[in-house]
């Protein structure tokens, strides 16, 4: 059973454009449904972690609206963080599901069975995933990827009852 969701950024989370104003300022959109379906996954005692390789504070705001407690920005090396993440909340592999988009993601990816990836990932990342979902990032994958887990795990009844 899938007890943490593993989450990429930049095409994932978002469309992967990044929108700099005249000032400067950064500008990045999410989902709504799938911070939805994020903290409807938390509500069900389940675990959730952001590891991305830019930092925004973008990034750390929409982390705190989904109450996810695990944010890990800047990070080069995915995979090492994510040995340390389940080091940490003491979980397998086989317990954890990953969804990401492009290169930097590669050896995260393939240390689970359960990777995903949007419909508009780089084909080397396609190639590589269990599952090649039909949204594209910022546009509904991640929301795809938990209604397949909560599936999966025969969870749809529960996962709906949080809206009760």
């Amino acid at each position: 059973m899938i007890e943490m969701l593993i989450f990429d950024v930049d095409g994932c989370l978002t469309d992967g454009k990044i929108t700099y104003t005249e000032s400067l300022d950064e500008i990045k959109s999410f989902n709504v449904k799938d911070g939805l379906a994020i903290v409807t996954w938390i509500n069900m005692g389940k675990k959730a972690a952001i590891i991305t390789g830019r930092e925004s504070g973008i990034v750390s705001r929409r982390a705190d609206e989904l109450k996810i407690t695990h944010l890990y920005q800047g990070v080069r090396y995915k995979k090492q963080k994510l040995d340390e993440i389940l080091e940490e909340e003491n979980l397998s592999y086989d317990e954890v599901a990953i969804i990401g988009d492009d290169l930097n993601d590669y050896y995260m990816l393939n240390s689970t069975k359960h990777s995903f990836a949007p419909q508009n990932a780089v084909e080397k990342i396609k190639q590589s995933v269990s599952v090649v979902l039909d949204a594209k990032g910022g546009e509904g994958a991640v929301r795809e990827m938990i209604e397949i887990i909560v599936e999966k795990d025969g969870l749809s009844e529960r996962f709906l009852k949080q809206w009760l």
